[in-house]
This record gives C-alpha cells, structure tokens and sequence, in this order.
C-alpha cells in the first residue's frame, strides 16, 4: 500500500505543470495584429487563430517602453526598476538634465525563469534577441538556457545580409544563402520541441523583428506595395512639443510596404512553432504566449507604423509604447475566445509558470500568477507601475506612470508636472482631466512615490555645470 501511495505521488510530481512557449516579438506594436486591430495594413493569420483558440488581453502591458528591460521583466518576473535596468542597454542619451544611472546587465545572481523551470526538469532554449549583458558572461547559456540559438547583447540582428544569410552572428549556425532569420529561429524552436517532446521544456522564441532595419522578403515587399497604392490619406502628423520646442513627426497611417512584409514573415514564422506543436500531438500539454517587448515604432527611425488610436510608441509611456498584444492559450485553463480587460505585465509570465511547474517564487518578484484569471477567475492587484528616467530615441521624454483600475496618471521628471487619463474613455490620452479629480491625482501620485520608494527608482541628474536642477519626488 505504501509503496503504491509513493509511486502515486512520483508520478503527480512528475506530472506537474505545462511545457511552455513563450514567443516575444521585437518593437511590435499593439495595433499591428488583425486580432487587436481588424483594419491593421498587416496580414498576421497566424497570431488571429491563436488568440481566438485562448484569452486575448486587451490590457496587456510591456514593463518597459524600450526593450532590455522589459526582457530584464521577462526574465525575472522583477520591476526593471529595482536593478537600475531602467533604458536600453546601453542607451545614455542625455536631454535638458543627465538621464538616471543604467545597470546595463541581467547579473548571474538573478534568478531567471529557465533557472527557475530547470530545478523543475525542464529542458530550456532561447533563440533570438538577447540584449540583457554585453559581454558572453551574461549571454543566455550562462543564464540557465541549455541551448542558445542566436541570442547575444546586440539589439538588432546585426547579420552579414540583415536578416538574411549568410550570418555573421556568433550564436547562430550558419544557413543556406538568403535563409530569412525568422524563419530560421522558428525552425530551431520547432526541432528543440521535437527532440523534448517526451518530457517538460520552456522553449523562448525572441524574435529580432520587426526591428529596425527595415528589410524584408521581396515577395512580400512587392505584395505590399501593390496593397498600399490602393490606400490613400494623410500619413504623419505631430506629437507634442519634447525637444527645443519643435514638434515630432508621428505616423498615422499604416501603408509602409516593407514594415507590412516584416510582420507577416513573423507571423508565418509563428505559425510554424505553433504547426510543429500540432503535430507532435502536443496541443493538450504546450502553453503558448505570445507577446512584444514595447510599441510599435511611430516617432522616429523610419516612423514605419501607426498606433493609434493609441498615443506614442516605442520609448513613449503613453500606451502606444507600453499596451502589447498578450495572448495566452493554455490548454484545459482557457477556452477559445475569451478576453480579458483586466490590466496584465509581462513580469507576470516568470511567477505564472514557475508556480505552474510546482517550483517556489523566491525574494522580491513583483509579476503575480494570471492563472486564475485565465481560467474565468479574478486577479488581485490595485495598480501597475512604470519608471523610464531617460530621454529615449524615439522622442519620449522622462516620466513614471500608474495605472489603477481605468486610471492613469503620468508623471514628468523634468519638471514634476503630472497628467491624470481616464483610459476607458480616453484610450488616446488626450484628454487631462486631473484639474476635476484633485484628491484622486493625490492619491494615485501617493502610491506611485511610494512604490519609487520600495523599488530605490533612480532620477534625473544636474548636468556637469548646470545651475537649474531636475524635479526629483523628494522635492516634491
């Protein structure tokens, strides 16, 4: 009796918890997908079906409004804040004051998601972009990845030909000449599922598009072009004033022929992963999510999408920079079409598989299990925050933000003036509206103080020889 009790238990254990897929996407903007945006220039099939097969997050946010450290808040289900891994790496632009200090790696001592599923058994892969460490020390493989396909620090995929082969990429084994990288990523993801079918596996698939530079298949290219001479209309306009008093040019339009080519290439790249899924009979046992890093590029560097009606983009804290696409299909928990308007982070995936695979969540984690959630449930959490004390490439100036319940409040390290939006009827954030909600502006600034607090956030400094001095929340 003993013994079948043991043999029971082994095997609950053994039986604990999903594989997971999680599938980050480069500098995709939230209205870059059919699923969020029926009217998108973009073709994505693919990513459609998978999110009416799961939950689609209609509120789901970046931790970041540039990349490294919202991977940073991949990796460790942490604020990127408490480690000072707060811009790109290693993105130092200066502005009217000095930017923050930047903690430009994701040290050893951190404890990441495949570190975490592998003292559950996982086998764990990355392919893709990495930019979380300069030097191959804090490359993926060092970061508890049994197997790294062309995953380093460089922020765009830095190739011989671009995104084509042959590769000059020191992660990546070399292609046929003109093999597109998307699709090479997906075909490494898809032979890593197949060789660990049999057992538990984390296999991240982040994609170096649709980064910068701008180039995609011909045939897709040419495809595009033909679909955008038949669309017509104003495509840039303005955005606020942020720099010496001039105006940033911003797209409003989407018809950028060979943007449109990137995104699908991605797309068919999904739907290889998620085919390949299908046909190791795996569909009852893979998680998939699927996600971005931060918003579409509308502001600067070819200008080559359109958020709206959200505002801003990538390197902005307004939505347009920091709501992604966030999909979530995990089998015998979701049920096809759901939806969720429930604010959601991509801090969030680290404490959900890792509680998923029986393991514990350790120290200062700051994501929460969505689990529930995606089940029908509730989620208990009373706002969400952000800290970008830089002057970002793309126009963005230096603020924090905190969104409770449809509300949000920005604020401007410049100066410490502060922004109050009502995203359920405003999701453009055009509208401030903290003169008629003075004690709500209070409260919510409160709180986000606080959290700077709790997570030691960083602020503007004086420049060498500056008399004028930045706004700091202890002088407030």
């Amino acid at each position: 009796m003993k013994l079948i009790l043991l043999l029971t238990l082994a095997g609950m254990a053994l039986s604990h918890g999903k594989s997971y897929v999680m599938i980050v996407v480069d500098d995709l903007g939230y209205m870059d997908i059919g699923a969020y945006n029926p009217e998108s220039f973009y073709e994505t099939p693919n990513i459609d079906r998978l999110a009416k097969q799961g939950m689609k997050f209609t509120d789901g946010y970046a931790a970041n409004p540039v990349c490294s450290p919202t991977r940073f808040g991949i990796q460790t289900g942490r604020y990127p804040t408490r480690k000072d891994a707060t811009n790109f790496f290693s993105g130092r632009r200066g502005g009217k004051f000095a930017s923050a200090p930047l903690h430009d790696r994701l040290d050893l001592e951190e404890v990441t998601i495949a570190e975490a599923l592998k003292e559950k058994g996982y086998a764990t892969f990355f392919a893709g972009k990495w930019h979380l460490g300069e030097t191959e020390e804090y490359w993926p493989e060092n970061q508890g990845y049994d197997v790294n396909i062309g995953g380093y620090n460089k922020g765009g995929p830095y190739t011989g030909k671009k995104y084509f082969a042959p590769y000059k990429n020191p992660k990546m084994i070399e292609g046929p000449d003109g093999e597109h990288l998307p699709d090479r990523l997906a075909s490494e993801t898809c032979k890593f599922m197949e060789t660990h079918k049999d057992g538990k596996f984390f296999a991240m698939l982040s994609f170096y598009s649709v980064h910068t530079p701008l180039i995609g298949r011909p045939d897709l290219v040419e495809k595009y072009k033909k679909k955008a001479e038949k669309i017509s209309g104003k495509e840039f306009g303005t955005e606020e004033q942020v720099f010496g008093n001039k105006p940033r040019k911003v797209r409003i339009l989407q018809k950028h022929a060979v943007y449109a080519a990137m995104v699908e290439a991605m797309d068919q790249a999904v739907g290889k992963v998620i085919k390949k899924v299908e046909e190791l009979g795996l569909e009852d046992e893979v998680v998939i999510c699927f996600t971005s890093d931060n918003g579409g590029l509308s502001t600067s560097e070819g200008s080559p999408t359109s958020n709206l009606p959200l505002r801003g983009g990538k390197g902005w804290i307004y939505e347009g920079g920091i709501r992604e696409p966030f999909i979530v299909k995990w089998p015998g928990v979701t049920k096809a079409g759901m939806k969720s308007a429930v604010p959601v982070m991509s801090t969030d995936f680290f404490t959900t598989f890792v509680k998923d695979a029986g393991g514990e969540v350790k120290g200062d984690v700051d994501g929460v299990d969505i689990l529930p959630l995606l089940g029908g449930g509730t989620l208990e959490r009373d706002a969400l925050y952000w800290h970008y004390p830089h002057y970002s490439n793309q126009g963005g100036f230096p603020s924090g933000a905190i969104r409770m319940g449809d509300w949000k409040l920005v604020e401007r390290y410049e100066d410490g003036k502060v922004h109050l939006y009502n995203l359920k009827k405003d999701i453009g954030e055009l509208n401030d509206v903290k003169e008629k909600n003075e004690a709500l502006v209070k409260k919510m600034r409160a709180k986000l103080h606080a959290w700077y607090l709790e997570v030691d956030a960083k602020f503007l400094r004086q420049k060498k020889g500056q008399d004028e001095k930045p706004w700091s929340p202890s002088g407030s």
